[in-house]
């Protein structure tokens, strides 16, 4: 069949109906009309640069040698951080106190902001390097530190969340959700960049583990996958609009580790220490050193009966 004229499509009538969705009936355009957006294509070269930078021997030039191997990095960043600060400088523009600064000022927040983050990013790897350690002590399959950072996805997972919780601090908010969301198409582990995690943190196996924004999670932790720590309701003003930022998510103390498929809801603290078992489902707080599974929760020493567990409670 010879290939129809563009008329047969009825084009007019679709992009007229098209435009009448787009800029009257269902606008989706940000109130400012804004169209020069943060590209995420961008977002995955920079992380991916910063991933050579940081760890240069396993993510960098399989060429690079003692002599080059600074050069190397000097480039790579510099190159990176170049890329980054147009980024930061489209994505300010999202948020309310920035929808009206004059186009100078705002570069010169953007230009703060990626040189603050490029500051931060020796900090960022020493505590990498500690996720890296607790990723080999935690787990006896575990040969040496190259198959860890090269096969791992719950390394993958911490190293982007570790740089997008920098720029969520630093006040780029949209950006960090980028990196994060691209480790989650990834890798299935999805951490918003918000959630506060210390350092030797470890996930084993990793699919379907979810972290929310207002989680608070300690030293030495280790998290088995399908782990959700999450919110239980979620509190809305007098129009019924949900309130942004509030603190709904679990606070996990130092040495606790949770096994596979446990639901932690809410804003409660699981103690330092604490042990809770698979497909456990708590809405309620874990005292220190606790055993909790399906069927029980047993404290070091302690026999008070504790509701924390779906099912009985064992003396």
């Amino acid at each position: 069949m010879p290939n129809p004229p563009s008329h047969h499509w009825g084009l007019d009538r679709i992009v007229a109906e098209l435009r009448a969705s787009r800029e009257d009936l269902h606008r989706t355009r940000h109130p400012q009309g804004i169209r020069e957006l943060p590209s995420r294509a961008a977002i995955v070269g920079v992380v991916e640069a910063l991933r050579a930078v940081m760890f240069p021997t396993h993510y960098g030039a399989p060429d690079l040698t003692d002599e080059s191997v600074d050069y190397y990095v000097g480039h790579t960043l510099e190159s990176a951080l170049r890329v980054l600060y147009e980024q930061v400088r489209r994505a300010l523009r999202f948020l309310p106190e920035h929808a009206e600064t004059l186009e100078p000022e705002l570069e010169a927040r953007a230009f703060e902001i990626t040189r603050a983050f490029g500051a931060a990013l020796p900090g960022i790897r020493a505590i990498l390097a500690s996720d890296i350690r607790a990723a080999h002590a935690g787990d006896p399959a575990a040969q040496h530190v190259t198959e860890i950072l090269l096969c791992y996805p719950g390394v993958l997972a911490i190293m982007h969340h570790r740089l997008a919780h920098a720029l969520h601090l630093l006040g780029v908010p949209l950006l960090a959700r980028f990196i994060n969301e691209i480790a989650h198409s990834a890798t299935g582990i999805d951490i918003h960049p918000g959630a506060q995690i210390g350092p030797s943190f470890f996930i084993d196996h990793g699919t379907g583990v979810v972290i929310g924004e207002t989680a608070i999670i300690g030293e030495r932790v280790r998290l088995y996958q399908a782990v959700t720590l999450g919110a239980k309701s979620f509190p809305a003003d007098a129009d019924g609009t949900l309130v942004k930022g509030h603190a709904r998510h679990p606070i996990v103390e130092d040495d606790v580790v949770i096994y596979a498929g446990a639901t932690i809801l809410g804003r409660v603290t699981i103690g330092r220490g604490a042990v809770i078992g698979g497909n456990v489902w708590l809405t309620h707080s874990v005292a220190p050193g606790a055993s909790v599974s399906q069927g029980s929760v047993r404290e070091g020493g302690r026999g008070d009966e504790n509701p924390d567990a779906r099912g009985r409670t064992r003396r």
